[in-house]
């Protein structure tokens, strides 16, 4: 080396890396095995694979002094030879390559390009990932159809069901008493007249039994032993029930013998009017001789009246003694016993008693008192096998005015389940007259008794007949 020549500067020689530093290249494995990760014993005795892309290897030199700087080495087209890794380049990926995911194709593998010069190109160092678990992907969605939601679990109402069946039984509830309302025979009772009645408090029904045979057949009379037609119909049992707006209700019953003066007719039996002019006529003449407007009014015939009893399964009746009418077709022993349809028609009916007519009256109260009882029993309305033929039963055979309906009966048959006074005209005594032997009331105390009930007071105590 000349002194002419200029030295050159260790400070802007460029030195690579040593080697094992970080971002250096790595230390290559000494006196080991092969190596798992790559498949091939350490060394240089590899040879170059072209899909590799470019190798560079390194020959380990001699320890030098600390003053000695290696040179810059220059990499050859085709890696040729052991070369070191140029300062530009990094080690081989030591990591597995990565998995694509599922439903993905892998991605397409190039092969490297060289740079003008024979220069590889620089390569970026690749980052570790542990292992992910694979992505549920959704299937794929036909062309035309849009992406549906994922369906959320349903979940459980047991108040909204509750809710539905209650709704349910509200409906039934509804259309039954729909059903039952449409049933009922309507006729015109009610009518206004001259001079009628001013309306009085409370609520007043006339109650009504027939001895009406049109609609029995003779098989059907022979067994309720109604005697066959007997002309013109006429009411057998007549009752005005007086519902205060506070207090017990009151069931007064009317005897059908009763000499009143009738519109129109002159003065004859209470139960004439009826075959003279109907519901209409009777509703007139009771009004004229009480004093007490009538605001409803129903009427049931022998067949129906049978009829409620045998649905309600008979009713227990206590006898003080016994009775016979073959006319009525009744043999009762005393004491307590049930009695069916044809029993209690009989047992309302007949007047073979010591009494006739007055124990007659008092047997259609004892009898309209358990019918009620029973018919408005909680076992009864809990019971629907019970409750609708029976409800059917009374639908079916009873007339009405046209202004009323079925919750009008209810109301009645709750208003008399309760405490009830039974009771009946004073009378005053008997009479024989041009249209036969009649009943006659007590004038004076007749008055008072229809004045508390039209005033919707309680009836004294001393006007009762027990």
């Amino acid at each position: 080396m000349n002194g002419d020549e200029p030295r050159e500067d260790p400070r802007t020689r460029r030195v690579p890396p040593p080697m094992g530093r970080p971002g250096g290249p790595p230390m290559p494995p000494q006196g080991r095995g092969p190596d798992p990760r790559y498949g091939r014993p350490p060394g240089n005795d590899r040879r170059p694979d072209p899909q590799d892309g470019p190798t560079v290897r390194y020959n380990p030199a001699p320890r030098r002094g600390a003053s000695h700087v290696e040179p810059t080495q220059v990499m050859h087209r085709g890696n040729s030879g052991d070369q070191p890794l140029a300062y530009s380049q990094t080690p081989p990926e030591k990591f597995p390559p990565r998995r694509p995911p599922p439903n993905q194709p892998p991605p397409r593998r190039e092969p490297p390009r060289r740079e003008q010069g024979g220069h590889a190109p620089t390569q970026r160092p690749v980052p570790h990932h542990d292992g992910v678990p694979p992505r549920r992907n959704r299937p794929p969605v036909a062309p035309g159809r849009q992406a549906q939601p994922p369906r959320r679990r349903r979940k459980r109402h047991p108040f909204r069901w509750f809710m539905v069946i209650i709704g349910l039984l509200v409906v039934g509830m509804i259309a039954a008493v729909v059903h039952l309302d449409n049933s009922l025979t309507r006729i015109a009772a009610l009518t206004n007249y001259s001079d009628r009645v001013r309306d009085t408090p409370g609520t007043n029904w006339l109650l009504v039994g027939s001895d009406g045979r049109g609609d029995l057949s003779e098989e059907h009379q022979q067994e309720l032993a109604t005697g066959g037609d007997t002309g013109p119909e006429r009411t057998d049992t007549i009752m005005l029930v007086h519902i205060p707006s506070s207090g017990p209700t009151t069931m007064v019953s009317l005897p059908r013998d009763s000499y009143v003066s009738i519109p129109g007719h002159g003065k004859d039996k209470l139960n004439a009017s009826f075959a003279l002019g109907g519901p209409e006529l009777l509703v007139q003449t009771v009004e004229v001789a009480t004093g007490v407007r009538i605001d409803h009014y129903a009427q049931i015939g022998f067949g129906g009246f049978a009829g409620v009893v045998d649905a309600l399964g008979g009713l227990e009746m206590c006898l003080d003694q016994p009775i016979v009418d073959p006319l009525a077709g009744l043999d009762l022993p005393a004491g307590c016993q049930e009695l069916n349809g044809p029993q209690a028609l009989g047992f309302v009916r007949t007047r073979a008693t010591p009494n006739a007519d007055v124990d007659r009256m008092n047997h259609q109260r004892m009898f309209m008192a358990a019918l009620l009882k029973k018919a408005t029993s909680i076992g009864t309305l809990a019971n629907p096998f019970a409750l609708w033929p029976m409800a059917t039963g009374v639908a079916g055979s009873l007339k009405v005015d046209n202004g009323d309906h079925i919750w009008n009966l209810a109301a009645l048959g709750w208003a008399m389940r309760g405490e009830t006074v039974t009771t009946s005209v004073p009378i005053g005594g008997f009479d024989d007259t041009d249209v036969g032997n009649v009943l006659l009331w007590d004038k004076a105390k007749a008055t008072g008794f229809f004045e508390a009930l039209a005033t919707d007071q309680q009836i004294p105590e001393e006007l009762l007949t027990r």
